[in-house]
């Protein structure tokens, strides 16, 4: 998931880790720091539009490599959300770096998500601007709610719960949707569908370059 455009610069601040409040956070996780940064799947790959396959085993090393990497793909490529699909993994896994709408951050990765289903009824659709990693450049107005709970594991196995509201709850439903085999676009009219593919045509190769520019930033 892109991040918002109107939101502010990541800094010390109201911080959560994993669901948990901090004291604070560096922008990419140590870990991440020593990660390498992996191709971004585009919309139209067939990985983006089929179910991801549950993890089942948890505690290893290659799993904790994964999320460096994506930690620090998703960073590169200014995100606010990331799925193992996106990077061409088979995984229901994502992790997120990204600030609801009351100005606090929240950091952290979730696997085998499953979100609460609540009624439509007491619960605010909201339409706001959204765009993604895997559509490069488009940005289109989506329904979601303005409130949602993941529940799945952390790396190692044990049980995550974690609350979004406003713009984070949006991050939630979004990378969820990915781990379900859907793009944002999939929730457009035709018309509008047609017009982020459009946007992501005019725009997508000055995004490819930004990120191959940030990623050469950090062997220097």
């Amino acid at each position: 998931m892109s991040v918002r455009h109107d939101q502010p610069a990541l800094v010390d601040r109201r911080v959560r880790v994993q669901g948990k409040p901090v004291d604070s956070c560096p922008a990419l996780p140590p870990g991440a720091e020593r990660a390498s940064v992996r191709r971004i799947t585009v919309v139209g790959e067939e990985i983006l539009h089929r179910p991801c396959q549950e993890v089942t085993e948890f505690g290893t090393a290659d799993l904790s490599a994964l999320i460096d990497d994506m930690f620090l793909t998703m960073h590169v490529a200014e995100g606010a959300g990331l799925a193992a699909n996106q990077v061409d993994v088979d995984l229901q896994l994502f992790v997120y770096d990204c600030l609801d709408d009351s100005g606090v951050r929240h950091v952290g990765h979730i696997i085998n998500p499953v979100l609460d289903e609540p009624e439509v009824t007491g619960r605010r659709l909201l339409d706001d601007p959204e765009g993604c990693l895997s559509v490069p450049g488009a940005v289109m107005d989506v329904p979601r709610t303005d409130r949602t709970v993941a529940q799945g594991f952390d790396k190692d196995g044990n049980p995550l719960v974690i609350e979004g509201t406003g713009y984070f709850a949006r991050c939630l439903q979004h990378e969820t949707d990915h781990l379900l085999g859907r793009v944002y676009l999939d929730r457009l009219s035709k018309r509008d569908r047609k017009n982020a593919l459009r946007q992501m045509n005019d725009r997508q190769e000055r995004v490819f370059a930004q990120r191959v520019a940030r990623t050469a930033r950090l062997d220097r």
